[in-house]
């Protein structure tokens, strides 16, 4: 059995952000199905959950990172989501823990649109040093993070812009499989590493 990329989808729970780029939450979480990897989120509403519903409708895997404890706690504390989600880990850390572990725990984060806690979900990745995608004219923290990276002087190593969903997700896939080349995966298993998010 081949594994398949974990790639996180992180972007606003809702307000006006969310509602002018749901569809292209869609199409991110259908192209990282349809390129064969794995979509992660944050069991949450939103972008997120739009992502999760693209990917389901593409015949992908959805992995949720809870903030709850318990599916009960998830539902009626959080009032989250389960639909459109195969599998949920309850982490029972909170928002802030969550996006610990839903980060770590993927091997690419993609932003599309998104408020604080998509920032800090970004730093995480940032600090991980793990490739990040931003879907670029999704409003929100995605479209302020250019000005964020020129203020914080530090660089845009592993980060990639792109405004159409289907590059973006390649361009993410292809940056991803040529890390795995240079850390030293050789032999039959580097043909994998050019198919659609495998390696």
């Amino acid at each position: 059995m081949k594994n398949k990329y974990k790639i996180c989808i992180s972007g606003a729970a809702g307000g006006e952000c969310f509602e002018a780029a749901k569809g292209l939450a869609y199409d991110v979480g259908r192209e990282v199905a349809r390129q064969g990897a794995v979509l992660v989120t944050g069991a949450t509403t939103g972008i997120p959950h739009q992502a999760a519903r693209g990917a389901r409708d593409a015949g992908g895997m959805v992995i949720g990172f809870s903030p709850a404890a318990t599916i009960k706690e998830h539902v009626k504390k959080y009032r989250l989501p389960t639909d459109s989600i195969e599998v949920i880990v309850f982490t029972g850390f909170g928002y802030a823990g969550r996006n610990l572990l839903l980060t770590r725990s993927s091997d690419a984060v993609i932003l599309v649109c998104g408020r604080i806690g998509t920032l800090n979900e970004f730093t995480i990745a940032f600090e991980d040093k793990k490739i990040i995608g931003i879907l670029a004219s999704s409003g929100g923290m995605s479209d302020e993070l250019p000005h964020i990276l020129r203020v914080a002087k530090r660089g845009a190593k592993n980060i990639i812009f792109d405004p159409d969903p289907h590059t973006l997700i390649k361009k993410v896939l292809a940056a991803l499989a040529k890390n795995y080349e240079d850390d030293g995966i050789r032999g039959k298993r580097k043909k994998n590493l050019r198919k659609r998010g495998e390696f």
